[in-house]
């Protein structure tokens, strides 16, 4: 049975996308933080797999896709409610994170296979990582692994190759975690919700000044 799972924040202000602000007022951030989620759901919920799990901080809103199952998000670090998540899985599992409302179910598709692989890991232009994907979830390759520093993606892929897995790599992604970043993910699906909230928002933080 193979799950795809999305980890995330409920976009409350003041707890998402704190980076984005300014030139965002908190709200704005959470705005464009519920956009990210929502594009992110829509891509996740038209990928095939078995089961769709979204793995939340928070409460469910109107933003909810049909068809997910709820997972909070335990306590402790980043690293510790990541593997906690694969360990509720049961057969290979696909983990993305909120913050890459550009991806695509072409992108997802090919990653909860694993006929030539053990595992498959996503790079993001920060240094870290924004999808892992492994045939047998280990959470033991998560824990201790730092999180949210430059070195991220590359110790955590080290996990993958010490443990012997065979890694094969999803594109490149960028986060959206600053006001350039946000810019610039934007302009990549423009059809998007994410890209035409952050134009709307955009727009006005210009009249505004």
């Amino acid at each position: 049975m193979t799950t795809l799972l999305v980890i995330a924040k409920a976009p409350v202000p003041g707890r998402v996308k704190t980076r984005l602000t300014p030139p965002f007022t908190p709200l704005e951030a959470a705005v464009l933080a519920e956009a990210a989620l929502a594009d992110t759901l829509a891509a996740a919920a038209a990928t095939q797999a078995d089961r769709h799990v979204l793995v939340l901080d928070g409460e469910p809103g109107p933003w909810l896709v049909p068809g997910f199952e709820i997972l909070q998000q335990g306590c402790g670090g980043l690293d510790e409610r990541l593997a906690a998540a694969f360990a509720a899985c049961g057969g290979p599992a696909l983990l993305i994170g909120m913050d890459t409302p550009q991806v695509t179910p072409e992108i997802l598709a090919p990653a909860l296979v694993f006929d030539d692989c053990d595992a498959w890991f996503g790079p993001a232009a920060d240094g870290g990582f924004w999808a892992l994907g492994l045939a047998e979830p280990d959470p033991a390759l998560l824990l201790g692994v730092p999180m949210s520093v430059p070195e991220t993606g590359a110790v955590q892929y080290e996990r993958l190759c010490a443990a012997g897995l065979r890694t094969r790599l999803l594109p490149r992604l960028r986060d959206v975690d600053t006001a350039v970043d946000a810019a610039d993910v934007a302009a990549l699906t423009p059809a998007g919700r994410f890209a035409t909230c952050h134009r709307r928002l955009s727009a006005r933080s210009a009249v505004a000044r």
